[in-house]
């Protein structure tokens, strides 16, 4: 099995820690990439709320609102599943990227071969104002 590193990125060189999936399999398409990014993210934000979640895509608005209350202690868990879903949604509307090795990638149903262990990086996009 490869041993591949998610990472994600913005265009401001900010970056969030990087997630190495156990046992994804050679060929893997680029909603499961996506899926599987969130679903390590969310999980390591629910075992440890005591900080703002930060991820490829801002949770819900509710979830949003409740993961910004100030010195709140107890925070609630986010769904994963409708996180990857979010993210799915945020990807079709090019919110961000997928670059695998030296390609961007532009379709969920996108096959990815990872046999060559490639560098897999979600670039975040900045939205213009006014554009």
């Amino acid at each position: 099995m490869p041993r591949v590193l998610l990472r994600v990125e913005s265009p401001l060189g900010v970056g969030l820690p990087a997630v190495e999936p156990p046992d994804l399999p050679d060929r893997v398409r680029v909603r499961e990439l996506i899926r599987t990014r969130v679903r390590e993210e969310v999980a390591r934000y629910n075992l440890d709320r005591s900080a703002p979640y930060q991820g490829l895509v801002v949770p819900t608005a509710a979830e949003r609102q409740l993961n910004t209350a100030v010195r709140r202690t107890e925070r609630p868990t986010v769904d994963w599943e409708e996180q990857a879903d979010l993210a799915e949604r945020a990807f079709e509307k090019q919110r961000f990227v997928l670059i695998v090795g030296d390609r961007q990638v532009e379709s969920l149903e996108e096959h990815v071969d990872l046999t060559g262990e490639p560098e897999i990086v979600f670039v975040q996009l900045v939205p213009l104002v006014g554009g």
